[in-house]
């Protein structure tokens, strides 16, 4: 029988967001196609380092637990450029680092992000922006890993995620109000005029209901053992404030999905949540933000919507009281 992939939070990983690459790319960029070959066959046993999203993945990873032993919860796939030859000393680093992932896609040379849909992934992570770019056009949910020296303790396994939510979680419709002629003022009206409608979904929205399906079976469990501690926790940090917070939340309970924390901060920098929140991941439409919030959490850029439409540093945004870069 066919292993199916409906049901479990499917994450597609590239090696240059699990693994630390600086060293093998920069051969590669410098040197070519066959001295990086050589390198990494001369290297093969050598572990690779972790990278940014190394502790979201170990992580996510951990919580196959609740789940029947062969039948995970989580099943992360590693999508990438490398050739099957080279790619032996990625599976080989996955292994040593006692990471459960034993699929993979090596496609010499050729971006892999079109097998997204294939394996049902709700998210796909990766350090090259070309390839994020392209696959979010496509509909696909993707996003860039920032670079960041962070490091985390060890805490018991929780899994911290948050989110931004226009452009994220939510597509771009009220992002585009705001930019049109009645600023502010008029995403405000907007929002509260429409204060009943849900948001259409954005790129990660599947990402939130299958993390959301985790949480509710930790409930089961929490009810059958009731020592057991969730380990899960979902936060919406974003920009909107009242009276435009009513609607994010209504738009959630629409989707059936409740989340631990939102902050609702009105153009407050992120940063400051972050620094205090910790989580293990953050998402956001705005590469230009998350450069205050990469030395608190592994930082995450998704190019989609109008936001990602001008080039870098002319969108004004509904962060409209944070620095924009």
């Amino acid at each position: 029988m066919a292993y199916v992939l409906t049901n479990r939070l499917v994450v597609g990983v590239a090696s240059s967001a699990l693994f630390d690459l600086s060293e093998s790319d920069a051969i590669f960029r410098a040197e070519g196609e066959e001295p990086y070959r050589t390198y990494q066959d001369a290297n093969i046993d050598t572990q690779l380092l972790p990278g940014v999203a190394f502790p979201f993945i170990q992580r996510l990873l951990g919580l196959n637990d609740l789940s029947p032993i062969g039948d995970p919860l989580v099943e992360v796939i590693v999508l990438s450029k490398n050739d099957p030859t080279t790619g032996l000393r990625v599976m080989r680093s996955i292994e040593s680092h006692g990471l459960s992932i034993t699929r993979a896609v090596f496609t010499q040379g050729k971006s892999p992000y079109e097998y997204i849909g294939a394996f049902e992934m709700s998210l796909f992570l990766s350090a090259d922006e070309r390839d994020v770019r392209k696959a979010v056009e496509l509909g696909f949910p993707a996003g860039r890993v920032m670079p960041s020296d962070l490091s985390y303790a060890e805490d018991g396994g929780e899994v911290r995620v948050a989110f931004d939510f226009d452009g994220v979680l939510a597509d771009d419709e009220s992002e585009r109000i705001f930019q049109g002629p009645g600023g502010l003022k008029g995403f405000q009206d907007h929002e509260v005029f429409n204060l009943d409608r849900s948001l259409s979904a954005g790129p990660l929205r599947e990402l939130l209901k299958d993390l959301h399906m985790i949480q509710n079976l930790e409930k089961i469990k929490k009810l059958e053992q009731p020592q057991y501690q969730p380990r899960v926790r979902i936060s919406i940090v974003t920009a909107r404030n009242a009276p435009a917070h009513e609607r994010a939340v209504r738009t959630l309970s629409a989707w059936g999905i409740t989340v631990n924390d939102a902050f609702f901060l009105g153009g407050i920098s992120k940063g400051s949540v972050l620094k205090v929140l910790r989580p293990h991941i953050f998402f956001d439409d705005q590469e230009g933000h998350l450069s205050a919030t990469a030395e608190f959490a592994a930082s995450v850029h998704v190019p989609y919507g109008i936001a990602n439409e001008s080039p870098q540093g002319t969108v004004i945004s509904l962060d409209i009281l944070e620095t924009v870069s």
